[in-house]
């Protein structure tokens, strides 16, 4: 036999035939247990040094699954911008910018490449971040040192007729010396749905009888290339790869190229359970890129009588 409820209109409540009463209405809330997500965080390359100057260091790169993202919690996201590639005859290159996923996992921006010509001996030294500004040309054995488990070392600057940078160091490979002057090798993710290699180190330049260092596992690293004699253009990190940017060579007054920003990655499998980001889906995952500064949260809600 059913039970029978009757709503008392002097107290908005319904009585049950014992006479007890619970009040009326519905909470809305989080149910569920958390969320099991995968993520990868790219921090923003650092800029390429000027004047036979050292490539900039990739952003950090930290990956990992099995994160618990608890339902409902929203979970701040930082995409970290490139540095700026050192000017002319003034200053270093400057670092990259972390990228963030929340309180606990973040990403340190590469360090910037070493300037030859300012004047100033420590700034032709490689900056240390995610991975490791090159030195200039005569910046000797100061590198930029990389962070562990997020990067590698830069790479010595070469002091001698072809006056080579070193190679800002990438998320799995050292900076090449002044003798190759190439970036450091980045690592594939195929968290994007497909594999893409991220945080590339930025190749060292060169002087007229040297050759100018490539970026890290060019051209698909998002890494700066370095530049080659008076009349070469070193080439900048593509954007959302944290590659490092490319040293500059001796052409008058022109600067370091900039680092490529970062990029965060947030995937789970099965079918959209969460928002923020740009979402797309492939081979059975759910994933949303992080281009900008934004929040990620698992959505499974539910409605709870009180």
């Amino acid at each position: 036999m059913s039970i029978l409820f009757l709503k008392t209109p002097s107290t908005g409540s319904f009585v049950r035939p014992s006479g007890y009463t619970f009040p009326t209405g519905l909470t809305f809330g989080a149910s569920g247990a958390p969320l099991s997500v995968d993520y990868l965080v790219v921090a923003g390359g650092g800029g390429g040094g000027a004047f036979v100057g050292g490539g900039g260091g990739a952003g950090g790169f930290l990956t990992a699954s099995g994160f618990s993202a608890s339902q409902g919690t929203p979970y701040s996201v930082t995409v970290g911008s490139g540095g700026p590639g050192a000017p002319y005859q003034t200053g270093q290159a400057t670092n990259g910018n972390n990228s963030a996923f929340g309180p606990s996992v973040t990403a340190t921006g590469g360090g910037g490449g070493g300037n030859g010509a300012t004047g100033t001996p420590t700034n032709a030294y490689g900056r240390s971040g995610g991975s490791g500004g090159g030195a200039a040309y005569d910046g000797s054995t100061n590198v930029g040192g990389g962070t562990p488990s997020q990067g590698n070392n830069g790479g010595t600057g070469l002091n001698s007729g072809s006056n080579n940078g070193g190679g800002g160091g990438g998320a799995s490979g050292v900076g090449g010396n002044g003798t190759s002057n190439s970036g450091g090798a980045g690592t594939a993710s195929p968290y994007s749905g497909s594999p893409v290699t991220y945080a590339g180190g930025g190749g060292g330049a060169a002087d007229l009888s040297g050759a100018a260092g490539t970026g890290g596992s060019s051209p698909v690293g998002g890494n700066g290339g370095g530049a080659r004699g008076a009349s070469g253009t070193a080439t900048g990190g593509e954007p959302n790869t944290g590659g490092g940017g490319g040293g500059q060579a001796i052409s008058p007054g022109a600067s370091g190229k900039n680092g490529g920003s970062g990029v965060v990655i947030i995937r789970y499998s099965g079918a959209q359970a969460a928002a923020g980001g740009n979402y797309s889906s492939s081979g059975g995952y759910s994933i949303h890129r992080f281009t900008g500064d934004s929040t990620f949260s698992a959505n499974n809600t539910g409605y709870f009588i009180n």
